[in-house]
């Protein structure tokens, strides 16, 4: 036997002790650890995997082994984790260097928050801990989208993300494909549902600990609504000067035309219903914690949105509002060039701390004053913390948020939450 056949062969059987130990001591973790075939047919200096296989090298794996079991469990789990929570997917468009470095922060603080003997470090690392406390500060869970942004925020250079490679550097992302794969995005979704569910329920007292797990599968796995669909509740009903098309009946018309010559017995109505959104409110929340550039991408998609499904009558009123503790904005659009002009030169105002309160008393006070006509819905582009008005306003309100960097659960029950990917955020 060849020697390079040998140390894959080691390989492979290290591989498999450590799956072994890790479905003894994390059971709720069955279906992720089964989905990666492990395989030798990529060279590779650590670990890999393109989201269908797992490549490893074996003389690393055995240098591992040598040094600390824990060590094997956890680069696997490192792995699956990335796969799990769908990081390679979500490489696109995205600076390659700092999305993988994120990744693996997001990772590691998981695996640094499990209390297992199969996956406790050789040494805790200080500046790790350091990491995660400032990461902390500015977001409620370390996903990897969140700490993408805060590094992109802080405009970290060169040299930091060098030297933080190196303390969190674990895996090879090499093979993380260029475009995404939806069945196989598909297949590791319905994965981390199954995982979160078994954590909540049948293994619940054996997944002590996994607070971190639990709460980055809760924000990878929850669904996001379909931000279109969603804009349409807020449309109302109302008669256009247009061709009703739907409501008539060629019958009729041709019955006419046959028997009376150039005499129709019903030609089409001159009007017809249709739902559009007429009175509308966008409120944004220009507190410290809502970057200048999450905003934009927030309207710019909303624009779009309304743009493309011809969303508003010809005329419409429109509010667009600024606010951190106070109103700092009141923004009237009633046309589409107007809409498009305000978009074109849009600055946000405040930084501030977050009271919604003011905007709510501003739109009753319109409301009172005969400002709107058929106003259904405020939209509130926020994170979520800030001080809610006690009671539920006439209109619906609905806080769009942004995945892995809100907190929806502080939106009170008369609130409608709804969560974005920032993926659609630059779709827009």
């Amino acid at each position: 036997m060849a020697q390079s056949e040998r140390w894959q062969k080691i390989g492979r059987e290290i591989l498999f002790s450590a799956r072994t130990e890790l479905y003894m001591s994390l059971p709720f973790l069955d279906t992720a650890l089964a989905a990666l075939t492990v395989s030798d047919g990529y060279d590779t200096a650590t670990l890999a995997t393109d989201s269908r296989a797992l490549y490893y090298s074996g003389p690393w794996l055995a240098q591992q082994y040598e040094r600390s079991r824990a060590n094997v469990c956890r680069a696997y789990l490192h792995t699956v984790f990335h796969c799990l929570l769908r990081h390679p997917a979500k490489a696109r468009g995205r600076d390659r260097a700092l999305w993988d470095l994120a990744c693996d922060v997001a990772v590691e603080s998981m695996l640094d928050a499990l209390d297992y003997r199969c996956l406790q470090a050789d040494k805790p690392s200080v500046r790790r801990q350091h990491l995660y406390r400032q990461l902390r500060e500015s977001m409620p869970v370390l996903t990897a989208e969140a700490v993408y942004r805060q590094f992109r925020r802080e405009r970290a250079g060169l040299y930091d993300c060098a030297a933080l490679s190196r303390v969190f550097h674990v895996d090879d992302h090499a093979l993380w494909p260029e475009e995404s794969d939806d069945e196989q995005e598909r297949q590791w979704q319905r994965a981390a549902e199954q995982t979160q569910t078994a954590m909540e329920t049948v293994f619940s007292n054996q997944a002590a600990g996994g607070e971190a797990v639990r709460e980055q599968l809760a924000v990878s796995a929850r669904g996001t609504a379909d931000y279109r669909s969603f804009l349409r509740r807020f449309a109302a009903l109302r008669e256009e000067v247009a061709v009703d098309a739907d409501s008539f009946d060629y019958g009729y018309y041709a019955y006419g035309l046959r028997h009376f010559g150039n005499m129709p017995l019903i030609e089409p109505l001159e009007t017809r219903e249709v739902r559009r959104i007429e009175d509308f409110v966008i409120a944004i929340d220009t507190s410290m914690s809502t970057s200048g550039e999450l905003v934009r991408g927030f309207l710019s998609h909303t624009y779009a949105l309304l743009r493309e499904n011809e969303s508003f009558f010809r005329r419409f009123n429109l509010r667009i509002l600024q606010c951190d503790d106070q109103l700092r904005a009141d923004r009237r659009i009633t046309c589409e060039r107007e809409l498009r002009e305000y978009m074109e030169h849009f600055e946000l105002i405040g930084q501030s701390a977050t009271d919604f309160r003011p905007v709510f008393a501003h739109v009753d006070r319109l409301v009172s004053e005969g400002a709107f006509h058929h106003l259904r819905g405020l939209l509130y582009f926020t994170d979520g913390l800030g001080i809610y008005p006690k009671k539920r306003p006439r209109y619906d309100a609905a806080f769009v948020m942004l995945e892995g960097e809100a907190y929806p659960d502080n939106v009170p029950p008369w609130g409608i939450r709804l969560i974005l990917r920032e993926s659609e955020l630059s779709a827009g």
